[in-house]
């Protein structure tokens, strides 16, 4: 995907940002930029964007974006509370170099250095941690002064600490920024959203990127290191999760609520996409989750 620069606001009197979201989709776009970002949701849950990577997230979830790394939250309906005191997100902005060109080539800093190495490709950041990290970003946002430096070193120091680290964009994927694509994927991926439930023909998403078929097929393929199908395929499949997760329908009526025409194919493409079936799927997040929530152990 061609992403589109984002300004972040910079402050004077501060080295790093760190702000809280009281809205979704502030930033509603495909977007890069030369800081690292890391983000906490809070509520409301959607489609994530990183690199090349497509996967639901939800409350709970924490992710590292290493510096020009495309990336996009899509949330969904959000259920807005009255009051507003609840954020959707925490989130934080800052340069690898914050504290001088040498200081993460310090013999001690090997480790965050390799970190903030790998969240090139992106980080999702699981278990445990993520309760201290996302205290240590809490604390950041009322902090001033040198403590708010060493809590953003407690920070990286707890990410790269972390045992469950995983991974998100593929080993192959290299971000090439044309400032003319930027306009063609925000629509590509805006008409996919709004129509993912209906059977999108090639011409049609061709013509709503104003290229003949076969050189969208071409042209797709080389801006996201993906064909359209599974573009599409996993736009569909991350609804299906969400769908599954509520557990509210059966996982036939997903099928096709989620734009699959039957069964059969939507099956292969849950697997190709999760590794799992549906209803394995959905059976390991049930179980998961009932040693948070015991309730929902019925």
């Amino acid at each position: 995907m061609k992403p589109q620069l984002l300004k972040v606001t910079s402050e004077i009197v501060h080295s790093f940002n760190a702000r809280q979201d009281k809205a979704p989709n502030i930033n509603n776009r495909w977007h890069y930029h030369p800081e690292l970002e890391l983000v906490y949701f809070h509520r409301g849950s959607g489609t994530q964007f990183v690199g090349d990577n497509i996967k639901i997230f939800g409350p709970g979830d924490m992710v590292l974006v290493g510096k020009n790394l495309p990336h996009y939250w899509k949330y969904d309906e959000a259920e807005v509370e009255l009051d507003g005191s609840q954020p959707f997100a925490t989130v934080m902005h800052f340069y690898d170099n914050f504290l001088g060109d040498s200081f993460l080539n310090l013999p001690e800093n090997k480790t965050i250095k390799a970190t903030l190495d790998s969240a090139t490709r992106g980080l999702q950041i699981l278990g445990p941690a993520k309760k201290k990290i996302a205290a240590y970003m809490q604390e950041i946002l009322t902090t001033e002064g040198p403590r708010r430096i060493l809590l953003l070193l407690e920070t990286l120091l707890a990410i790269s600490e972390c045992p469950e680290k995983k991974v998100l964009a593929s080993l192959g994927f290299r971000q090439n920024f044309e400032e003319a694509d930027k306009d063609r994927i925000n629509s590509i991926c805006e008409y996919s959203f709004a129509n993912f439930k209906s059977k999108i023909l090639l011409e049609e998403i061709a013509g709503i990127a104003n290229l003949s078929p076969n050189s969208f097929c071409r042209y797709f393929k080389l801006k996201t290191q993906k064909t359209y199908s599974q573009f599409i395929n996993e736009i569909r499949i991350g609804h299906a999760c969400k769908l599954l997760i509520e557990d509210s329908v059966n996982v036939k009526q997903i099928c096709y609520e989620s734009g699959f025409n039957n069964f059969s194919s939507f099956h292969s493409a849950f697997k190709s996409v999760t590794g799992k079936t549906p209803l394995g799927y959905q059976s390991k997040f049930l179980v998961n989750n009932s040693k948070v929530k015991p309730s929902l152990a019925g």
